[in-house]
Formats: C-alpha cells, sequence, structure tokens
C-alpha cells in the first residue's frame, strides 16, 4: 500500500532543519520548492498573465522565486507584497527578483493568481487589511493557485480562519502533505492538491495518507478456508447485514456466513445463513473474523449477543449498534478489535471510555489509545487511529457515498481484509481506499446495493 507522509507544522520544520543541517542552505531549499511550483503554475498558465502576492516569511520567499522563474520562462508577472521580507532566504530571493514590488492591489484584472502569502505556519486569523487584499486579488483573476497551504488556513488542522476565503483551482504542497490538505472545511477551499517534492526524508512518528492497496490473486492451492472465513452477526434489523455480506464477498474473504436465528427469504443464494446458536457457530475454529452491528439492534439480547461475540471471536470488527452498547468492560485483552463509528458514534464511545479531546482526529487517537481498538472515523474525512499512536488520513471520496446504508458497505469490507488476515490497521486502510474506489465506479445516486457491487472493480485495480 502507498503511504505518504503527512506532516504537522513543527514536523516540517524538524525535517526541513534536517536538511539545513546536512548542508543545504535556505535560499537552496527555497529554490527547490519554489522551483518545483513554478513549473506546475508554468504549465497551468500556460502563456498567461500571473499576479503573485507574497508575504513575509519564507512562504513569501517562495512568491519570489517562483515570478522570477516565471517570468525567466516568458510570462507576464505582477508580484505584490504588502509587507517587506522578514527571513534570511526570502530578502535573498527578494533580491534577485530585482524589480518593481507593488504594495497595494497591483492593477487591474489579470490571468493566474497565486497566493504566496502566508504558508503552513500561520496559526492565526489574517489582519483585516491583508484579508481584504487577498480576497481583492483572487476575485480579479480566473484561475488561483495556493503555496503549501491557502493563506488563512490552519495547517495542522484544516480550520478556516477568517470568512470570505477564496476558492482556489490549484494547492501545491511543497515537501510533504499537511493535515489541512486532507481536513475539512479548508480542504474544500483547495481544488486540486498536488505535492512538490524537494527531499524530506521520512519523520519517525508522522501521519500518512492512504493510498492503493496492492493484492495479488489467491495462491493456486488456496480454498474457502484459507482465503478466510467472516462471520456477520444479524439482528433486529437483517438487511444491513446482508449489504455488509454483499460486500464482504466482494473484498477477497473465501467464505462469508450469516451467523442469524433465522434465515431471511431475501438472503441472495450464495450467502450462506448459519442458524446455529450463536455460541455454536462462533466455536468454528476455523472463523478468522467476526463482524458485528450493522442491524443488530440495541435490546438487553443484542447486548448479551455483542458479549458473546467479543469473548469467543478471534478478531473483531464492531459497527452501528455495537458502538453504542459497548462498555470499556466488554473489551477483551489483546484481542484484534476494529470499530468503525459514524461522529455520534464516535462521541458516543468517548463518553463510554471518558475521552474528552476536540476533533475527529484527536479523539479517534485518544479513544484508540484508552481501549486498544483501531478507530475507523469514517466521514468525508476519514482518519484511522491505532493504539500505538499511528494516524492515517483517507483521500476525498465522492459525496455521493452520504446515504444511509454505506457504512454498512464499509463495515463489510473491513471484516473481510480482516478475515483474509489482515491486521485491523492495515484492514481500515484497505477498506477506506477499496469504499472510496467503490463509490467512484458507482457513478452518482447509487443504492448501497450497488456500491456493495463494485467493490469487486475496486479490488481489481489494485491486483
Amino acid at each position: 500500500m502507498t503511504l505518504s507522509q503527512v506532516l504537522t507544522a513543527a514536523q516540517m520544520r524538524s525535517a526541513e532543519q534536517a536538511l539545513f543541517d546536512s548542508g543545504t542552505s535556505g535560499s537552496e531549499l527555497m529554490e527547490t520548492a519554489a522551483g518545483g511550483a513554478a513549473e506546475w503554475i508554468r504549465r497551468v498558465a500556460a502563456g498567461r498573465a500571473v499576479t503573485v502576492l507574497c508575504g513575509p516569511g519564507n512562504n513569501g520567499g517562495d512568491g519570489y522565486v517562483i515570478a522570477r522563474r516565471l517570468r525567466e520562462a516568458g510570462n507576464a508577472v505582477t508580484l505584490v507584497a504588502p509587507l517587506d521580507p522578514s527571513t534570511e532566504a526570502a530578502q535573498a530571493a527578494r533580491r534577485r527578483w530585482g524589480s518593481p514590488v507593488a504594495t497595494a492591489d497591483g492593477g487591474g484584472p489579470g490571468e493566474v493568481f497565486v497566493d504566496c502569502l502566508f504558508g503552513s505556519g500561520l496559526a492565526r486569523p489574517l489582519a483585516a487589511e491583508h484579508a481584504l487584499l487577498l480576497r481583492d486579488l483572487a476575485a480579479r483573476h480566473r484561475y488561483r493557485v495556493a503555496i503549501d497551504v491557502p493563506s488563512g488556513i490552519a495547517s495542522d488542522g484544516g480550520a478556516v480562519l477568517n470568512e470570505r476565503l477564496p476558492a482556489y483551482d490549484l494547492t501545491l504542497a511543497l515537501g510533504a502533505w499537511k493535515f489541512a490538505h486532507w481536513s475539512l472545511p479548508g480542504r474544500a477551499l483547495m481544488g486540486q492538491v498536488r505535492l512538490v517534492p524537494i527531499g524530506i526524508a521520512p519523520v519517525e512518528g508522522a501521519a500518512v495518507l492512504v493510498g492503493r492497496p496492492s493484492f495479488s490473486a489467491p495462491p493456486t492451492d488456496s480454498h474457502k478456508y484459507r482465503r478466510g472465513l467472516l462471520g456477520i452477526i444479524g439482528g433486529a434489523m437483517p438487511g444491513a447485514g446482508l449489504l455488509a455480506a454483499v460486500a464482504a464477498q466482494r473484498s477477497g474473504a473465501g467464505y462469508v456466513k450469516l451467523l442469524a436465528r433465522e434465515a431471511d427469504p431475501r438472503t441472495p443464494p450464495d450467502v450462506v445463513t448459519d442458524t446455529a446458536p450463536l455460541e455454536e457457530a462462533l466455536a468454528d475454529e476455523r472463523m478468522a473474523a467476526v463482524l458485528i452491528g450493522p442491524g443488530l439492534g440495541r435490546s438487553s439480547q443484542a447486548q448479551d449477543v455483542l458479549n458473546g461475540a467479543l469473548r469467543q471471536a478471534r478478531a473483531v470488527v464492531l459497527d452501528a449498534d455495537a458502538l453504542m452498547l459497548l462498555a470499556p468492560a466488554m473489551l477483551p485483552q489483546g484481542k484484534p478489535v476494529l470499530a468503525t463509528p459514524h461522529d455520534g458514534e464516535l462521541a458516543a464511545l468517548c463518553r463510554s471510555f471518558g475521552v474528552i479531546a476536540d476533533g475527529r482526529r484527536e479523539r479517534s487517537l485518544a479513544l484508540a489509545r484508552v481501549s486498544g481498538m483501531v478507530v475507523l472515523a469514517k466521514g468525508p474525512d476519514s482518519c484511522i487511529a491505532a493504539p500505538d499512536g499511528r494516524l492515517a488520513l483517507g483521500s476525498p471520496a465522492p459525496s455521493w457515498l452520504s446515504v444511509a446504508g454505506t457504512g454498512d458497505v464499509l463495515a463489510g469490507i473491513a471484516a473481510s481484509r480482516m478475515a483474509c488476515g489482515r491486521d485491523p490497521f492495515a484492514a481500515a486502510c484497505e477498506a477506506v481506499w477499496l469504499h472510496g474506489e467503490a463509490a467512484r465506479r458507482a457513478g452518482p445516486a447509487f443504492t448501497p446495493s450497488q456500491l456493495a457491487e463494485r467493490v469487486s472493480e475496486a479490488l481489481a485495480a489494485c491486483l
């Protein structure tokens, strides 16, 4: 699986310092980063006039380099800088620019606007005059590019720090992804996001961005049990378990069983229903993983079923009602458990486990650490947190996923990957990618069952 690191502003500063310590100067690093960004802008500008807005820090220094490179490539460039450069590298970049600099609006309408006012170090709102200048310049241009992080968006969380910030067509991340590139609400203003590499080394403990998994076909001597037997425990609303089962069958598991008190006539002929007493069904040593929660209900009987599953199953995925019934004392020690809450369920789990934190990322990490579960906090900017502090961020998936039943599909995919032998963190990452890819292939306004049917196509894209 491709996993690109996602850095906080502090981690990025440390990573850049490592380059300086190895002999790279600030100006050399700026030329590398801004030069890569300038090449992107040169291509999208296609000879059109460009206006570059520079701030006082190194993000502004990048802007001076970008402006100089574009001028050398033949573009007409206007450079606007309301503040003088304050860092040594930015001052050197301005000297190399060597042409007039406007301090206000920079004239009439243009074609391409480049925002280098403030970058990833900003954690407070823009001053009123700078916000006004930014909005005014952006409004006059047809195409807008932000360098590293758009001005007025918090790098470490994606918060929008000012009202009426412009929306961009392209955001160029310098050196590494930042949390803002994959976190709402800021992400919604960034347009396409692209990474400009500058030689940053892997950072220990960094979060990662979930990428396309890499799968292979089953070995020639495989059989259904070797590929993984998954049990899905039914309940009061059997349709949810059926959706999960259809998705699980298309996600790699060799055998998917519905564990229910009685067979449902709607069950497809290729889904086996096991009506044996649950304790007996779970005693099957070939059962690699169990999914419980979709359609389970919240009765005392459902809680007993959950207790039994947690006690007997080798590996467990908890979703939906199971998350609302779960109490800390019910969790077994040392057993692989994956929880897949939406925001409401995540809040309920945090109350149950005594977690106090703000934001999906922080809550997920704290809950994983306290509970010992891997937590897949699903939503428009999903994240996966492990008890050891690992964190993965899901890339944007189609907003058509915001329909009832798609969470059951995600749970089925994740449980199937665990039945195939993946640990909960890897299974969650693979499930998030497959879920999003299936949605892309399903097109607009799909039903959950149509989404589930596309999962095998998403898996095939990983072979």
